[in-house]
């Protein structure tokens, strides 16, 4: 297919236009992604998932944040990750932040095309067996 004014041809459709990509949408990818690692128990720092559950228990509430604990840089082509992890007692701290950073870095890539230069991790807590979770859970009756 040509131009009528140029004679040139014109591009394939897939390339006419420009693709952006929010940091939310990565932020929230990356958050589904390093809560599939077993070991991580939950993601943010302890005020951050404080504030989350308690917004998650009002009625009419938000949804449970994905993206609780990720914070991403997004560029053209590029995207850099910080995530906020709390493991699970007697996990290896160091192969669970391994195996966050090939999931992560995986879907990332997969679902948005975009280059992860990094995936910095920050192990924030450790749930210990006896802790009790966030707060108690809320029932309907």
């Amino acid at each position: 297919m040509t131009d009528s004014d140029t004679g040139k041809p014109l591009p394939v459709p897939a390339d006419r236009g420009r693709t952006s990509i929010a940091d939310g949408v990565v932020e929230k990818i990356a958050g589904l992604a390093a809560r599939e690692v077993p070991g991580v128990h939950a993601m943010g720092g302890g005020l951050a998932r404080t504030l989350g559950a308690v917004r998650d228990r009002v009625p009419g509430g938000s949804a449970k944040s994905v993206s609780r604990g990720v914070k991403a840089e997004v560029g053209e082509f590029q995207t850099a990750l910080d995530l906020d992890l709390v493991v699970d007692y007697g996990v290896s701290i160091r192969d669970v932040a391994r195996a966050v950073r090939e999931n992560v870095v995986a879907e990332v890539e997969r679902m948005t095309g975009l280059e992860v230069v990094e995936v910095n991790v920050a192990v924030t807590d450790v749930k210990l067996p006896d802790d009790e979770d966030e707060g108690p859970e809320t029932r309907l009756q």
